[in-house]
């Protein structure tokens, strides 16, 4: 009787508990499908079409609501960062940003309803990894892996894998051969170059 008792409250406590990993679970994969339908109501939304400033201000500020720039950043300039002042990171996230949003903004309004899938996602403490699957008009899969961090009660992405490239590790790569071959300044005035001009 006693084991039996025993046997039935260890398994409710284990339904309960299962049941909360799985919400809890659910949450960086609500994070990216919460920014990803805000941004495809903002594509087609038909009073935007023609507005073409307005739609872009209202993506960036959808983008902005999930991405960690100074993450990004960071980890984009890797042992550089730390030798940064505190200026001179405040300087270097906005032109990082900006180059971000210039190289991809063209890509997220060439969206023609696109399907998305979420297909898995893995947390351990504060990071998580979310895999999803976007199947174009022509029927292409292309694999994209969000890596995220809990801040704040939400999930950031501080990394974007597309078929397997990173697209942090590929700054890194771009911004250390400047910083060897040149200096740090040559790479903000790089960046300087490339920022949009209001």
């Amino acid at each position: 009787m006693l084991q039996n008792f025993l046997f039935r409250t260890i398994f409710l406590l284990l339904l309960i508990f299962g049941l909360a990993t799985t919400s809890l679970a659910g949450e960086p994969t609500d994070d990216i499908r919460k920014t990803t339908d805000k941004m495809i109501g903002i594509l087609n939304d038909p009073v935007l079409k023609n507005n073409v400033e307005e739609r872009r201000k209202m993506l960036r500020t959808a983008v902005n609501e999930r991405f960690d720039w100074r993450e990004m950043a960071r980890r984009a300039l890797a042992d550089h960062w730390k030798n940064r002042t505190e200026e001179e990171k405040k300087e270097f996230v906005p032109l990082f940003t900006d180059l971000l949003e210039s190289a991809y903004m063209n890509r997220i309004e060439n969206y023609s309803g696109d399907k998305v899938t979420y297909d898995d996602q893995k947390v351990k403490g504060n990071y998580s990894l979310v895999k999803v699957t976007i199947f174009t008009d022509k029927q292409v899969e292309i694999p994209v892996v969000y890596k995220m961090l809990k801040k704040d009660q939400e999930w950031m992405i501080y990394d974007v894998l597309i078929e397997g490239v990173s697209l942090v590790k590929n700054y890194r790569q771009q911004f250390d051969s400047v910083i060897l071959s040149s200096s740090y300044q040559v790479l903000v005035e790089k960046l300087k170059e490339k920022a949009p001009k209001n």
